[in-house]
């Protein structure tokens, strides 16, 4: 069973999720803005997975609540102070998909995080996100048609762009060794054995 408590080592691992994530966050919205000149609006729903990478990551890696939550809530955080014009509108952009990724490790009681679960929190940030974006941009008043499209694109960017991505950076940070002596690493041995 894993302690409710953090150890520094998890909150450090956080904050450097955190910070790298906004850096790389700061990042993809240039492509985005550059792929919407050239393939229109719905660029967003395709490149909105890529933004709850953070949470996927953190969670993966420290296994306890609340760690997908605080991964996205810190990663916006950091990315306003290194200049995001988004505003304070960011933080609560992400503390809505944290949310959502978060929901899908609560549903397993965050005990599996195997790959279907982290493409599930990638969904579950889309799906949270969606309904966000609903209501603060006006969805309702879209073709039907077009909301469809928007919607499965970003359930399908959540899963690949958040989920399955999310778990290649995390079996590549596993190979490394740094994540020996977590919950991760417990749970692997464990099951090795």
């Amino acid at each position: 069973m894993t302690s409710p408590r953090w150890t520094q080592r998890e909150i450090l691992i956080l904050a450097v999720i955190g910070a790298v994530f906004a850096v790389l966050y700061l990042g993809w919205v240039q492509v985005w803005l550059v792929s919407q000149a050239v393939f229109g609006p719905v660029t967003m729903d395709i490149a909105m997975g890529f933004w709850f990478i953070a949470s996927i990551v953190a969670a993966a890696i420290i296994r306890k609540p609340g760690a997908a939550f605080l991964a996205e809530v810190l990663a916006a955080a950091i990315e306003l102070l290194l200049g995001s014009p988004a505003g304070l509108m960011l933080v609560v952009s992400a503390a809505i998909q944290g949310a959502g990724a978060e929901a899908a490790f609560a549903a397993t009681r965050w005990r599996n995080y195997s790959l279907p679960v982290l493409m599930a929190a990638g969904v579950g940030a889309a799906l949270a996100s969606f309904a966000y974006t609903w209501v603060r941009f006006d969805y309702g008043a879209l073709e039907p048609g077009l909301l469809v499209l928007m919607f499965t694109l970003r359930c399908l960017s959540g899963a690949l762009l958040g989920g399955l991505l999310g778990h290649v950076v995390v079996e590549a940070l596993y190979r490394t060794g740094v994540l020996s002596g977590l919950k991760i690493d417990h749970d692997r041995r464990a099951a090795a054995a």
